[in-house]
């Protein structure tokens, strides 16, 4: 059976999906890769941005020999429109790069995800949202986009939603390292001296927690639906919330 490769950019993503899957990890562009896999599915990550992201597709494919159904593009992602609320499932017909400008569109799904450079704050996004006349912003969604084109093979982006709109965002970006891998303890030591920004730290968590649990319920149906050979990527039945 060709298998769905998962691509997101950090583990705890989609941690309760592959918890007790096998665990593989291999070097790629002097990037770390962690490649989970069960019997239909594998997932793999390398960190956050669009070179780790087509590090990771990359290397899925080859892990898989090439034997991929279609690529899905999964994690967390920001949203540019009043409509979406914390732990709602994204599922984009068109993927958009904020950087130069490129369009793919994905096997299935509606409205638009931009792909932008850097963790956007409120008013980044809004001007992102007004800009793409986009649904929702991530980082990785366009270079997985365009490595399954490259090899083609199907894609989808999968994205469940962690800040609304209006959510004032911490300064998420500085914490990402130059290899694509955020710095929890410096972010911690930022937010222990700036105490009054830890309500909006600890709301961050929690929504980031449903959205995780929201987005693994709805991949784990397709990867049911997929082994049980019911799967239908152009036209996929799955139910948008859990």
């Amino acid at each position: 059976m060709k298998k769905l490769a998962i691509i997101t950019a950090l583990d705890r993503e989609l941690a309760p999906l592959a918890r007790d899957w096998t665990l593989a990890t291999t070097t790629s562009q002097n990037r770390r890769v962690h490649i989970y896999e069960s019997d239909a599915a594998i997932v793999a990550f390398a960190g956050i941005g669009v070179i780790n992201a087509r590090i990771a597709a990359a290397a899925a494919h080859a892990h898989a020999n090439g034997n991929v159904a279609q690529f899905i593009s999964a994690g967390l992602a920001g949203a540019l429109g009043p409509e979406l609320e914390v732990g709602d499932i994204v599922t984009p017909r068109l993927i958009l790069d904020d950087v130069d400008g490129g369009q793919i569109e994905a096997a299935s799904g509606e409205g638009t995800l931009v792909t932008a450079s850097s963790i956007a704050g409120a008013d980044a996004k809004r001007a992102l949202g007004t800009r793409h006349a986009a649904r929702a912003v991530d980082m990785e969604a366009y270079a997985v986009a365009d490595v399954a084109r490259i090899y083609g093979v199907p894609f989808v982006a999968v994205k469940a939603i962690s800040d609304r709109l209006d959510f004032p965002m911490p300064p998420l970006s500085r914490f990402v390292s130059d290899t694509g891998q955020f710095q929890t303890a410096k972010f911690a030591l930022y937010t222990a001296m700036r105490p009054w920004t830890i309500p909006t730290v600890l709301a961050l968590g929690r929504h980031s927690a449903l959205a995780a649990a929201r987005l693994a319920a709805h991949l784990r149906a397709i990867i049911q639906q997929h082994a049980a050979g019911l799967y239908n990527s152009s036209n996929p039945e799955i139910s948008t919330r859990s």
